[in-house]
C-alpha cells in the first residue's frame, strides 16, 4: 500500500463516493426522555441518572420539547421540509453501552425531509443532499481500564445515556476527502450559529461516521459501502477517508471483493481496522416505540420556529463584504463564529452616523489583528473579553482625531483588554495624548537637529534613510506621543531651511 497515495488513487479508474452521518449532541438542560441533567462532561460517574436513563422496567419516557424544536430549527436552516406527523421507534442492538438493549430513535417518520447544504470547494459551489435529520438518545460511555496484573476490564458511566442526539445523514454526494472536510466544517458552523449545539468534536458533541465506497467511472451502481468510526477531529476524518480510498483502490485492482463492514480509525497508526460486518436496517428490528405517542407538528409552531432563525454564515459573509467593504479574508475571520460577528457589528454600530467605511475596516483590523493575537497567546475566548464593543469604535475615533498615534493605540488597547476601561479614560489617566501642536513639536525638532549633526549631514548628502532616523529620534524624545505626520513635515521644513 505504500506505493499508492490518495492523490494517485483518486485519479485512477475508480470514482470515490462518500456519505456522512453526523451525530450532534443538543445543548438542552435535560436529557431526551427524562429530567436528568444533560451536563455529563465533568460530572462524577453515574450521578446524572434515574430509572428512565437506567432502562429500569416500568420507567416511562417523556419527549424533550426543546430537543424537538431545535431539530426542526436545524431542518429549516438546511432547507428541509417538516412533516406534520413524526414518531419515535425502537432500534434494537445488544451493545453493553445501551442498557435497555434498544435505542429510542426514528426510522421511517423522522422530523425532517430531504434538504441540502451548499459547500465551496476550489472556488466552486457544490450541493450536498441531506437525507434527514432525526432525534434519538445517546448511549452510555464505556471506560476501558487495565489493572495492576495487566488484566483489561471496562466500566460503564450512565451520565451520557439519554442525552439528546440529533443525527444528520447526508446523501452520498461527496467525491473526495476534501469535500467531506468542507461539508463538516460548514455544517458545524451552521449548528453553532443556530445555537443548538457546541458542536465540539473533541468533547464528543459533534461526531461523524463516514461511509465510503468506490465504483468504476461511469458506473451508476454504488460499490460496497464501508463505514468508518472512531474519528474525533476533522483531520481524523480526512485521513481516514484518504486511507480507505487507497486501501479499496488497491483491493479492487488485486481482484478482491470489498465487503460491507464497519471499520475503526486507529489514530496512532493512521489506519482503519475491521470491527464487524455492517448491519442493515432489518438487523435492528425497528418498530414504533410503544411508550411514546406520534408527534403532530403544528404548522403554526414551525412558522414560529422559522422566525427565530438567525442570519446564516453564507448570507452574513456576503453582507459583510458588501455593507462594510471588507475583503474575503477579514470577512471569513469575522463571520466564522456568530458571537464574533455580533461583536463586530455592535462595535460598528457605536460609530457616528457619518462614519466612513474606512473606520469599519479599522475595527475589523483591530479584531482580526491585535485582539486575535492576544487571545491566541492567552487561550482566551471572546466570552472572556472585558472591553465592550463600543470601546473598539472609540479607539478608532481617537486615532482618527489625532488624539493618539497608532503606536500609542496599541498600548491603549492592551490596557483596555486588561481593565475593560474605555480608551478615552485610559488616555486621560496616562496623559498619553498625541502631540500635534506645531509650536511644541518645532522645539523638539530643533533640539533633535542640534543633537544629530551626522544624520543631518547624511540627509543633506542625499541619504533618504536619514529622515527616518531623525523622525525616530523625535518619537523617542516624545515617548511616542508625537504626531508622525506633523513631525515629519516640520522636520523636512527645518532641514530645507538649513540648505537655503
Amino acid at each position: 500500500m505504500a506505493s499508492e497515495t490518495p492523490e494517485t488513487a483518486q485519479k485512477t479508474e475508480f470514482e470515490t463516493v462518500i456519505g456522512l452521518e453526523v451525530h450532534v449532541q443538543l445543548r438542552t438542560n435535560s436529557k431526551m426522555f427524562c429530567r436528568c441533567s444533560a451536563a455529563y462532561q465533568d460530572a462524577p460517574p453515574n450521578t446524572h441518572v434515574c430509572p428512565v436513563c437506567q432502562g429500569l422496567p416500568g420507567a416511562l419516557p417523556v419527549i424533550n420539547r426543546q430537543a424537538v424544536e431545535w431539530t426542526i430549527k436545524t431542518g429549516l436552516a438546511l432547507d428541509m421540509p417538516i412533516p406534520e406527523l413524526s414518531k419515535f421507534d425502537r432500534k434494537n442492538y445488544p451493545y453493553p453501552d445501551l442498557v435497555k438493549g434498544y435505542q429510542i430513535s426514528q426510522f421511517d417518520m423522522p422530523l425532517t425531509g430531504l434538504g441540502h447544504l451548499d459547500i465551496d470547494v476550489d472556488g466552486e459551489t457544490k450541493r450536498v443532499g441531506i437525507t434527514r435529520a432525526h432525534l434519538e438518545e445517546d448511549t452510555a460511555r464505556l471506560l476501558h481500564r487495565t489493572n495492576e496484573a495487566g488484566e483489561s476490564y471496562s466500566l460503564i458511566d450512565l451520565n451520557r445515556s439519554g442525552v439528546p442526539l440529533m443525527e444528520i445523514v447526508s446523501e452520498p454526494d461527496m467525491r473526495s476527502a476534501d469535500e467531506a472536510r468542507v461539508y463538516l466544517v460548514s455544517l458545524r458552523q451552521i449548528l453553532r450559529y443556530l445555537g443548538v449545539s457546541t458542536a465540539d468534536m473533541e468533547k464528543g458533541s459533534f461526531r461523524c461516521d463516514a461511509n465510503v465506497s468506490l465504483r468504476p467511472w461511469g458506473q451508476e451502481e454504488f460499490g460496497a459501502k464501508v463505514e468508518v468510526k472512531n474519528m474525533n477531529s476533522f483531520r481524523a476524518v480526512y485521513r481516514a477517508l484518504e486511507f480507505e480510498v487507497v486501501r479499496q483502490t488497491q483491493a479492487l485492482r488485486d481482484g478482491e471483493r470489498i465487503v460491507q463492514e464497519t471499520r475503526g480509525w486507529t489514530e496512532g497508526e493512521e489506519i482503519t481496522t475491521s470491527q464487524r460486518t455492517k448491519e442493515y436496517a432489518a438487523d435492528y428490528r425497528y418498530f414504533p416505540e410503544p411508550d411514546l405517542p406520534p408527534m403532530r407538528i403544528s404548522r403554526d409552531w414551525v412558522a414560529q420556529i422559522e422566525t427565530t432563525l438567525p442570519e446564516l454564515p453564507k448570507a452574513r459573509f456576503a453582507r459583510f463584504g458588501s455593507q462594510y467593504g471588507l475583503g474575503d479574508f477579514e470577512t471569513g475571520l469575522l463571520t466564522e463564529d456568530r458571537d464574533k460577528a455580533d461583536f463586530y457589528e455592535s462595535a460598528v454600530a457605536e460609530l457616528p452616523n457619518d462614519a466612513s467605511a474606512e473606520q469599519s475596516k479599522k475595527i475589523a483590523n483591530w479584531m482580526t489583528g491585535e485582539l486575535a493575537r492576544i487571545q491566541n497567546e492567552r487561550g482566551e475566548s471572546l466570552g472572556d473579553l472585558k472591553p465592550a464593543p463600543a470601546h473598539f469604535g472609540q479607539l478608532v475615533a481617537l486615532i482618527d482625531a489625532g488624539t493618539i498615534s497608532s503606536k500609542l493605540a496599541k498600548d491603549v488597547f492592551e490596557a483596555m483588554y486588561e481593565t475593560g476601561k474605555d480608551p478615552a479614560s485610559i488616555v486621560a489617566e496616562s496623559g498619553q495624548t498625541q502631540i500635534s501642536d506645531a509650536g511644541e513639536l518645532r522645539t523638539i525638532v530643533e533640539q533633535v537637529i542640534a543633537e544629530q549633526p551626522t544624520a543631518v549631514q547624511d540627509f543633506r548628502d542625499g541619504k533618504d534613510t536619514a529622515i527616518k532616523f531623525l523622525v525616530g529620534q523625535i518619537m523617542r524624545a516624545t515617548r511616542g506621543r508625537a504626531n508622525p505626520q506633523t513631525a515629519t513635515e516640520l522636520l523636512k521644513s527645518a532641514l530645507d531651511a538649513l540648505d537655503s
